[in-house]
C-alpha cells in the first residue's frame, strides 16, 4: 500500500484527504498515517495538515527500489527491481540472479558499483549517488545469432530516454537536444559519451539460457579521469536541468519493452534500422574500422537490418561491420 499511496500523491498537485486514502485502498486511518510515516524516513517530503490532508513536496532525490518501480509504466521490462546500495557489478549479480532462476525483466540497480566494467574488461568508474547503473535480464526464445542486436536496441531505448527526461512531458524527439548513438552502442551528447552498455549471454548452439544487459549512464556533475575527460560528459551538465535517476530509467525500460516486442516480431533491426540510423552521429562521416585482421578507413552509412554498420570503402563496395569483432573511431574525434 506504502507504493499505492506515493503514486497517487505524485499524480496530484494539491492535497490528498485521508479520508479518500482510506476508500482507496480499505484501510484504516492509523494504516495511511503508518505508510506515510514511513514514506518519510524514506526521504520524502510529504505535508500532513488537518482537514486537508497530504501533500508531496519537491526534494531531492529519493532513489531506490521502491522509487523505481513505482515510476515504471511497462508490463515486464524492469520488473521486479532489485535495488542495492552498492555491488561489485550489476552484470555479474544478474547473471548470478539469471542463473538461480530470476526472471525474464527483471532489473538489478546499484546506487554504486565496485568493479564495473565497460567493453574488452575496461573499468567503468561507478561512485555511488551520481550515475545510474542497471542490468536488465531477458530469457528470449529466438536464436543466439540474433542477440548481439539487442545491444543496438538499448542503445535506441536510452537515447529516447534521455529524450522523454529531459522534455519534462514525456515526448521523444523534443526540439534542441542533441543526443545520439556512436555505432554501435555508446549515448552521445554534444559530442560526447554519457552511456555505455555491456552485453553478455549464456547460450548453447542453438538455445539462450539468457541474455544481460549492463548499462552505465553518467548523470551527476562529475570529475573524470585525464584518459577521458576530453570524450567524457554528464547528462545535467550538457542537458543543463536535473535529472531524476528513477525517472530516467523508467522512460528507458518504457522504450525497451516497446522496442523489444517489436525486435521479437520480425527477428531483426527492420523495423528500427531507420529510426536508429537518425540518431547515429557516425552516419555519413569518414571512420577508421579497427579490425583485427587489418584496420581501413571509409563512410559510415548507417546499420542494416542486422544491426551492422555499413562502411563504404575507398576502393568501392559496402563492407558489413559485425559489432563484436572491431571498433570503429571517428578519423577526426572521438566520433
Amino acid at each position: 500500500m506504502k507504493q499505492e499511496i506515493l503514486e497517487l500523491l505524485r499524480g496530484r498537485e494539491d492535497y490528498v484527504s485521508g479520508q479518500e486514502l482510506c476508500e482507496r485502498f480499505g484501510v484504516s486511518r492509523t494504516a495511511v498515517w503508518k505508510a506515510v510515516e514511513q514514506l518519510k524516513k524514506e526521504g520524502y517530503l510529504i505535508e500532513a495538515v488537518r482537514n486537508r490532508g497530504y501533500l508531496l513536496r519537491d526534494s531531492d532525490e529519493v532513489y531506490s527500489g521502491n522509487e523505481i518501480a513505482g515510476r515504471l509504466r511497462t508490463r515486464w521490462a524492469g520488473r521486479p527491481v532489485y535495488f542495492y546500495d552498492s555491488l561489485g557489478s550489476t552484470n555479474l549479480q544478474a547473471k548470478m540472479d539469471a542463473e538461480k532462476g530470476a526472471c525474464h525483466g527483471a532489473l538489478i540497480v546499484a546506487d554504486m558499483q565496485t568493479q564495473g566494467r565497460g567493453r574488452r574488461g575496461r573499468n567503468w568508474s561507478s561512485p555511488a549517488g551520481t550515475n545510474l547503473y542497471f542490468t536488465l535480464i531477458l530469457k528470449p526464445d529466438f536464436s543466439p545469432d540474433t542477440a548481439s542486436m539487442l545491444t543496438l536496441v538499448m542503445a535506441y531505448a536510452i537515447a529516447r530516454g534521455i529524450e522523454k527526461t529531459a522534455s519534462g512531458q514525456g515526448k521523444e524527439e523534443p526540439d534542441g537536444l542533441e543526443i545520439g548513438i556512436k555505432w554501435p552502442n555508446d549515448i552521445v551528447v554534444h559530442g560526447k559519451k554519457v552511456c555505455g552498455i555491456l552485453t553478455e549471454m549464456s547460450a548453447e548452439r542453438d538455445y539462450i539460457h539468457y541474455v544481460v544487459i549492463g548499462c552505465g549512464v553518467n548523470v551527476k556533475k562529475q570529475n573524470f579521469g585525464p584518459e577521458i575527460a576530453s570524450t567524457a560528459a554528464a547528462l545535467e551538465e550538457e542537458l543543463k536541468q536535473k535529472i531524476s535517476r528513477s525517472g530516467l530509467l523508467a522512460n528507458v525500460m518504457e522504450v525497451f519493452e516497446r522496442e523489444y516486442e517489436a525486435f521479437v516480431e520480425t527477428g531483426s533491426l527492420k523495423g528500427l534500422k531507420d529510426r536508429y540510423n537518425a540518431l547515429l552521429v557516425n552516419r555519413d562521416r569518414e571512420v577508421c574500422v579497427l579490425d583485427p585482421k587489418g584496420e581501413y578507413r571509409g563512410v559510415a552509412r548507417g546499420i542494416n537490418d542486422a544491426g551492422e554498420l555499413l562502411v563504404e570503402r575507398s576502393e568501392g563496395g559496402l563492407t558489413a561491420v559485425y559489432a563484436g569483432e572491431v571498433s570503429v573511431r571517428g578519423i577526426y574525434g572521438y566520433v
